[in-house]
């Protein structure tokens, strides 16, 4: 094993409580573990989220909420609260959370959703077809802006909605998702609330009655220029419950909310937030370098003084990304370096990563620091260096960066 993930389900479980009071008691949090928990391992992060309470999961596909199902049944939680669905000699700890797939389903999916007592998203006639007569829960989405899944507020919804009923299906839910929630006082966010609050409106006309209305993500949350009873008045309208959806805050992230103004500069989450994963490896070797000595691919790092290197057996093919790569004119990432000294006592150390980030090496800086040795841990994500922090250097999203670690 070249590197390894360690998962805190304490720091996971804390994460939950923090949303969950961030939002209220009028409102539920639903987990999103799709992607495999955003690299975090699905089964052990919906079994943690389970034991935190949540109501709800998220996943991307029919086969990964299955996945979920047998990891939430091993682990003693059963669809039913029956001891009968349990492995033998196992005590329940209560009914597992509802699992909502998330990503839409093709019609060889349908028999997974039905035998695992999933709540798959609709929004076409065709969707409907393929579950008829199953008699399943679902949640339908309204496309207010993003134009991506869901359908559209008037005649296509109206539609959808006869269809539905025709159908023999319940309406357990009605969603939306907003496209800019990380923008402070964003325009298209008031206009896609607009747009749902037609759409709740026209569900009530077909006597249909949900008992979700939910809206929002992580930035939704996180954001304070959204910190209104909005989305609570609104499930109220219709007799259901309010219900926020937050994938990245559970794993210790938020991305920084845009446009914010003097009195609202402070998010409403994130210092309550630690990062869940640590990423790390292992030093492989050591080797001095005289001045002079270049680094890597393209020689772009080259030592201006003598120095020493420790190579780390992890690279892009791990996801440990390109752009983290150190030289003479731009410094690169660093990983944080744990050593022990004679005594067994143990130090971090901020070790810079040289020359180019390659496939499966990389070389990193350690010149000065005493006791390193073959074998030390060096943390790769996590505590001292971010995803925040390779996505600042790789000019994207902390989501990408957590989704891209392939340990092993």
């Amino acid at each position: 094993m070249t590197s390894w993930i360690e998962i805190s389900e304490e720091r996971l479980a804390a994460n939950y409580r923090a949303i969950a009071k961030a939002v209220g008691s009028e409102t539920a949090v639903l987990g999103v573990i799709k992607a495999n928990a955003y690299g975090h391992g699905v089964e052990r992060c919906a079994v943690a989220l389970a034991r935190a309470g949540a109501p709800w999961l998220g996943v991307t596909t029919a086969n990964e909420g299955a996945q979920v199902r047998r990891a939430l049944r091993d682990a003693g939680f059963s669809p039913d609260g029956l001891q009968s669905l349990l492995p033998q000699g196992q005590s329940p700890l209560g009914k597992q959370p509802q699992i909502l797939v998330m990503c839409g389903f093709l019609p060889e999916d349908v028999e997974t959703i039905v035998k695992h007592k999933l709540t798959p998203v609709v929004w076409t006639p065709e969707q409907i077809g393929w579950l008829h007569g199953s008699g399943l829960a679902v949640h339908v989405e309204i496309d207010t802006g993003m134009s991506r899944q869901g359908v559209r507020p008037g005649a296509e919804l109206d539609d959808l909605l006869v269809w539905l009923s025709n159908a023999g299906l319940a309406l357990d839910g009605v969603f939306t998702h907003f496209c800019a929630a990380e923008v402070a006082h964003c325009d298209l966010t008031q206009t896609q609330e607009r747009r749902f609050e037609a759409a709740i409106a026209q569900v009530s006309e077909h006597a249909l009655a949900p008992l979700w209305i939910h809206a929002g993500s992580s930035s939704t949350v996180d954001n304070p220029a959204q910190a209104s009873p909005w989305l609570v008045d609104l499930a109220k309208s219709v007799g259901a419950r309010a219900m926020v959806r937050c994938g990245c805050a559970l794993y210790g992230y938020c991305v920084p909310i845009e446009g914010a103004d003097a009195t609202s500069t402070h998010s409403r989450l994130s210092s309550s937030l630690r990062p869940v994963m640590m990423w790390k490896t292992r030093v492989l070797s050591l080797r001095d370098l005289a001045a002079g000595d270049s680094v890597g691919y393209n020689a772009t790092f080259t030592a201006t003084a003598p120095m020493r290197l420790a190579m780390l057996p992890v690279g892009y093919s791990d996801g440990l990304r390109r752009e983290l790569s150190g030289s003479n004119e731009r410094p690169g990432g660093w990983v944080m370096l744990r050593t022990r000294n004679a005594a067994g006592q143990l130090s971090e150390h901020r070790a810079a990563i040289v020359g180019r980030v390659s496939m499966n090496l990389t070389m990193v800086d350690v010149t000065g620091i005493a006791d390193v040795q073959f074998g030390d841990e060096a943390i790769l994500l996590g505590d001292g260096i971010t995803a925040d922090d390779h996505a600042r250097l790789a000019k994207t999203i902390p989501y990408e960066i957590l989704c891209g670690v392939h340990a092993g």
